[in-house]
């Protein structure tokens, strides 16, 4: 329990939006991201919204648009992701969590020990009504996973510069969308004898 409380320790150490603390987590933007975004008409500050693919390892970030509307800016390969398709249930399953999050500046982790990270939430309103459980449940780096969603170190600090940037904008929080796999009709079709289904279809 003792090393329970440790890791946990370590998860939460620095996490707040306080970005000044951190080296790694005041880097720019680069100048060919910065470039990507303006070719797509959107602005470095303006609104993001994250969407995860378990069964592709994909993670994408959308970008509001100067017209309103959000389009794809980017995809980064998931390194490395824990457990099955199928949302986390409880503490210890080794699950990485599926549902929709949000991500407020006080998730945002400038010191953490994987590099940088922000906390998922889990378990949000919808998990805690099914009685699931679990807790520091990240997007990180170092590439490792125990029930986390882990990019390289070079793919989180562009994601949470994004992620800075848009809440220096004035974006208050942004949306995790976490789900199996891409909901084609194909997908849905293949997978639809999973036990998972029913909560997929919500």
């Amino acid at each position: 329990m003792a090393a329970l409380a440790a890791v946990a320790g370590l998860a939460l150490a620095g996490c707040n939006g306080n970005y000044e603390t951190s080296a790694r987590a005041r880097q720019p933007l680069s100048p060919k991201t910065l470039a990507l975004i303006e070719d797509k008409g959107m602005t470095a500050q303006s609104p993001i919204l994250v969407r995860i693919y378990k069964q592709e390892a994909e993670l994408e970030v959308w970008k509001e648009k100067r017209d309103g509307t959000f389009a794809l800016l980017k995809t980064y390969p998931i390194c490395r992701w824990s457990g099955d398709l199928g949302p986390k249930v409880k503490v210890g399953d080794r699950q990485a969590p599926e549902g929709f999050y949000t991500i407020t500046p006080g998730q945002m982790n400038p010191n953490s020990s994987y590099y940088l990270s922000f906390n998922l939430g889990f378990p949000n309103a919808y998990d805690r009504s099914y009685g699931r459980t679990g807790d520091f449940l990240m997007v990180h780096g170092d590439c490792s996973s125990a029930g986390c969603y882990a990019m390289t170190d070079e793919q989180i600090a562009e994601i949470f510069t994004l992620a800075r940037e848009s809440f220096d904008g004035g974006q208050k929080s942004f949306q995790v969308q976490a789900l199996p796999f891409r909901m084609t009709p194909t997908n849905l079709a293949k997978y639809r004898n999973h036990p998972a289904m029913p909560f997929w279809r919500t």
